[in-house]
């Protein structure tokens, strides 16, 4: 005789959690006589809601997107960031289809933010471009960067470009042609004449002029604006991207 299937339940209770007793637990505090008899009734344990169980960065506080992709897909699912970290350890983000595609194109443009937070794009990922086109023997690389000094400290950005030319230099691969804090590379607030000034200045080479990223740098400093606010900049006039270019924006999350 064919058992009846009992039905498996999946409740999800936002904010309730595990934490010491304390004068800040609401939880542990409360007449709970439910999940209490549940609790001592059946069998339970604890999940790990944040770092790699949950396919984030190693100690990066989970969320409730992240905690409920795992929940549904019924294992870890990587997010971007450390997606991307996995295919350069492996040596698979070198034989990428899409890469091996972009990089046919005798002129590659390497743009996003570049900064220590995190958030939006991780260095790592561009120096592994820059290594990825040395390989490819791509001829002209023109890089676009994005001071950062919101995530990142307001005035660090020569801190993390001096990095980008230490690479640069290393891999004999790449000049900087141009520079731009987010306010204007990456605003999301539907604030045009931002992103027409950063636009035009990446297809057309309008704005400011510099000779090297030092005095780009130097110039905002010197009219009081930070990293964050840099006016888009002109270094390098040849890199102005072309309409048979190829680009590579390598910031990971989709709203920047």
């Amino acid at each position: 005789m064919t058992s009846t299937p009992k039905p498996i339940v999946l409740a999800i209770l936002d904010g309730w959690g595990l934490a010491p007793p304390g004068p800040g637990n609401a939880i542990a505090s409360a007449k709970t006589p439910n999940m209490t008899s549940l609790w001592n009734a059946y069998t339970h344990t604890q999940l790990i809601a944040h770092g790699e169980s949950v396919g984030l960065p190693k100690s990066e506080p989970g969320n409730t997107e992240t905690g409920h992709l795992n929940l549904g897909a019924g294992r870890i699912v990587y997010q971007d960031l450390p997606r991307i970290n996995m295919s350069i350890a492996d040596g698979t983000f070198f034989q990428n289809p899409q890469l091996l595609g972009v990089v046919k194109s005798p002129r590659v443009h390497l743009l996003g933010l570049v900064g220590g937070g995190g958030v939006h794009s991780d260095l790592a990922h561009l120096f592994a471009l820059l290594r990825f086109c040395h390989e490819q023997h791509v001829a002209q690389v023109y890089l676009h960067l994005f001071t950062d000094g919101r995530d990142s400290p307001p005035s660090a950005g020569m801190t993390y470009i001096n990095q980008v030319q230490e690479v640069i230099a290393r891999e004999a691969v790449g000049k900087i042609a141009s520079v731009m804090g987010r306010y204007f590379a990456m605003d999301r607030d539907f604030r045009w004449d931002r992103t027409a000034k950063a636009y035009f200045c990446l297809t057309k080479g309008e704005g400011r002029k510099a000779e090297s990223i030092d005095q780009a740098i130097s110039q905002s400093y010197s009219a009081n604006k930070t990293d964050e606010f840099i006016e888009p900049t002109i270094i390098n006039p040849d890199g102005v991207i072309k309409a048979s270019d190829a680009a590579i924006f390598y910031n990971f999350r989709i709203d920047r």
